[in-house]
């Protein structure tokens, strides 16, 4: 009996979880996009982070967008997590007809930058960071940013793991006879998180807390 104990116990430690990963293919209709590399899990070992426009049409007209990343195991690529609610759409916002997409790693974090236009002088622009942490990937990092060429420029920006957040709303005109600019707006505090937020799952903007002595939200 012992050496059938000791026969199971050896089995269930030589089986790795990286075993039970899926290889990686292509979907069909895919067009893919962007692909980066680097180490997130602090293993010493390089995953690839690959983003697509899939075949799926959106209301804007576009395509929905998905990543994935994946493991090199004996030189199989496998799929060790995948992503379609982090990523906006391919034509999301009127001017261009494209976003314009960064994916990044850097010290073992996954960054994500986006930048879309809703006309020719407004521009909004994102990064979230995000860290595999207790089996999973969450979100530490975010900051967003409104620009408008003529009328103000707003910063929002939160680092989830100490709290620290700070927002930046600066006004602007181009008219130079225009008196009644609003006043710039600074503000830097703490908001606790009990919880992170998961990578899966997360969508840009459906997120939020409130602003402390104010009637106004974060939102992230």
């Amino acid at each position: 009996m012992k050496k059938l104990c000791s026969f199971f116990i050896i089995l269930l430690f030589s089986i790795s979880p990286s075993q039970e990963l899926k290889n990686f293919e292509i979907p069909t209709g895919y067009e893919k996009i962007l692909e980066t590399k680097g180490d997130l899990d602090k293993d010493g070992k390089d995953e690839t982070v690959i983003v697509f426009n899939t075949n799926i049409k959106t209301e804007s007209e576009g395509f929905e967008r998905k990543f994935y990343i994946l493991k090199n195991i004996n030189g199989k690529l496998k799929i060790w997590k995948e992503n379609s609610s982090v990523i906006i759409d391919s034509k999301y916002g009127f001017y261009p007809e494209d976003n314009k997409l960064d994916i990044q790693i850097k010290n073992n974090r996954l960054i994500i930058s986006q930048l879309f236009f809703t006309n020719s002088r407004h521009s909004d622009t994102s990064k979230y960071t995000f860290r595999f942490q207790n089996g999973d990937f969450y979100l530490i990092g975010s900051k967003y940013q409104l620009d408008d060429t003529c009328d103000y420029n707003f910063t929002y920006e939160v680092n989830f793991s100490t709290g620290k957040t700070i927002i930046d709303e600066q006004f602007s005109s181009c008219d130079d006879n225009k008196t009644d600019i609003p006043k710039d707006d600074y503000k830097e505090f703490i908001h606790k998180f009990t919880v992170l937020k998961k990578m899966n799952g997360f969508r840009i903007g459906e997120n939020k807390f409130k602003i402390p002595n104010t009637n106004k939200y974060f939102y992230y």
